[in-house]
């Protein structure tokens, strides 16, 4: 699928795939159409509302930063999954640690961290930022923020691309949907 584009319209999708997804669009119109409103779970629009306006909080340390950069840019575009960078952790619900995290830096990820409103999620990007990278050896280097902070989403790679990166997104929203979906049968159990 192309960049930007809507499956619907695009002119590379098999045409099985593209008659799904038109059958869907003109059922959900319809109903629509016919009702005037239309029904979801509670949980599946909290989910789709919190995959759909996620603000990170970027936090670029090193070289993987200049990719974060990348991915905001207009051939990737973060802005069409709804993502604007914060630069305050108490309007941020996503932090991307994008890089090396020095010993020395590690308090103030962790306070960054603990400054940011419930619900949260982490995506450490790039070898140093997962596990010290080239510099795991280093009496200075941090081996992984997981270290310090609890860790949602890897993006592997030295330095990931922006490609990786989107894709580890991706799968945060995956992971966002699964965990909304798994504290509603919770609370169906708990009753």
């Amino acid at each position: 699928m192309g960049v930007g584009k809507s499956p619907v319209f695009d002119p590379q999708i098999d045409p099985v795939t593209r008659r799904r997804y038109e059958q869907g669009a003109r059922l959900l119109g319809k109903g629509v159409q016919d009702k005037g409103f239309l029904l979801a779970k509670r949980d599946e629009l909290f989910a789709w509302a919190r995959t759909g306006s996620m603000w990170p909080l970027t936090f670029g340390l090193a070289c993987c930063g200049i990719e974060m950069i990348h991915a905001y840019m207009s051939r990737y575009d973060l802005d069409r999954f709804g993502m604007m960078p914060r630069s305050s952790p108490r309007q941020a619900d996503v932090m991307i640690v994008a890089g090396t995290v020095t010993n020395k830096m590690a308090p103030a990820l962790r306070r960054l961290y603990d400054q940011m409103p419930e619900p949260r999620w982490v995506i450490s990007m790039g070898s140093c930022a997962n596990g010290g990278g080239y510099y795991y050896y280093s009496y200075s280097v941090l081996r992984g923020c997981d270290r310090v902070i609890p860790v949602d989403v890897y993006v592997p790679g030295c330095p990931p691309s922006a490609e990786a990166l989107v894709y580890g997104l991706l799968q945060l929203h995956r992971k966002i949907r699964a965990q909304e979906q798994s504290s509603w049968l919770d609370r169906q159990g708990a009753s």
